[in-house]
């Protein structure tokens, strides 16, 4: 908005100029957004807490543990995390670029779902809310829409192609089955931060990491001058996108210094779903699917861990792990709470540095 109104004006103004350029822009939308959440966010939960009277419900076949300590705080944290990040966009962004818009509307989308997630879990006063089908059902649908409305935006070959990291030529054709490659980015991202969003602090820092990785990817994919010497394939206008990852950053610092250990909120099914869904719609929109499975490993693997216990204790009636996703198996082994998430931060920074590497690598 503030682009739209202000950069027209900036043959006028000189000062004004400074809204053209991206880095300016990004880094306004992070601080926006930052400061939106610390702003409202105790008054935030303290209205959740008023209406959520016994707070999030608690698994009871999860660690004992977590029925003494998270039992009583409120869920639906990612409420503030859309809002600042929706406010922050607007404001920042590019309102014209088409990519932001799907990238937007995507994430808000896959937060209404795991708003009425949420919401039933609440009434029911149980950890079961949607039906994983009809989840599922509408996230597909979802995704599909952003698939067709990012490969329509990008046009030719490049719009309904994959790049592959690293053989950086090579452009691998999906024609009309693109959309539901896409999908299949979105849904599954989404899920997987959703798999990894049970401890406090453990989803939101890796989603940050691999937003501020992909901010990068943005700027570089649309900047005609970069992405050639990079060997990149230039997608115009997909640079806005930086705008958008850098308000997610900065709303994920926001709920981070309430979600830091013990958390006061929990970010919910509204948060995660809608998290993971922005990176798959940023990662589709540069053309850095695979790239996203790289920097986003943390989340591959919480859901890797999942498959494969429910695959083989169906198979065989023995588990693989103490218990799944992969974070309660070091809880049952002893591990702190606080140990196993720093480690998976560090192991999320680490992939995000391999997943950078791939962008000069040929």
């Amino acid at each position: 908005m503030l682009y739209n109104l202000i950069a027209q004006h900036s043959e006028h103004v000189l000062a004004f100029n400074v809204f053209r350029y991206l880095t300016f822009r990004s880094g306004g939308a992070c601080m926006t957004a930052l400061i939106l959440s610390l702003a409202f966010g105790s008054r935030f939960i303290r209205l959740l807490k008023s209406i959520q009277r016994r707070g999030q419900p608690i698994r009871v076949d999860g660690p004992a543990r977590h029925l003494l300590e998270k039992t009583g705080t409120p869920t639906m944290g990612g409420m503030l995390i859309l809002a600042s990040l929706t406010v922050s966009t607007l404001l920042w962004a590019d309102l014209d670029n088409g990519y932001v818009w799907v990238a937007l509307l995507l994430t808000l989308g896959y937060g209404g779902i795991g708003f009425v997630d949420d919401f039933i879990k609440l009434a029911r006063a149980n950890a079961r809310g949607l039906s994983a089908r009809g989840k599922l059902i509408l996230q597909a649908g979802m995704g599909l829409a952003a698939g067709i409305a990012v490969m329509i935006h990008t046009g030719g070959a490049l719009g309904s192609g994959v790049t592959v990291p690293v053989f950086k030529a090579v452009l691998i054709p999906l024609g009309f089955a693109f959309p539901f490659f896409a999908a299949f980015v979105m849904v599954g991202f989404s899920n997987a931060v959703n798999l990894t969003d049970g401890l406090d602090g453990l989803a939101i820092v890796p989603t940050m990491i691999a937003a501020a990785v992909f901010a990068l990817i943005a700027y570089l994919v649309g900047n005609r001058i970069f992405a050639d010497y990079l060997q990149l394939n230039f997608v115009p206008g997909v640079g806005e996108l930086a705008v958008f990852c850098a308000a997610l950053i900065g709303a994920g610092l926001g709920f981070l210094w309430f979600n830091a250990p013990p958390a006061a909120v929990f970010m919910g099914d509204t948060g995660a779903l809608a998290l993971g869904g922005a990176l798959g719609a940023v990662a589709v929109a540069t053309k850095h699917e695979i790239v996203l499975g790289i920097v986003g490993g943390l989340f591959v693997v919480e859901t890797v861990s999942v498959i494969v216990q429910v695959y083989w204790f169906k198979r065989t009636g023995r588990r693989v792990f103490l218990m799944a996703p992969l974070h309660h198996h070091f809880e049952k082994k002893g591990w702190q709470e606080p140990t196993i998430v720093i480690r998976f931060w560090i192991v999320a920074v680490i992939l995000a540095l391999i997943g950078l590497g791939t962008l000069k690598i040929r």
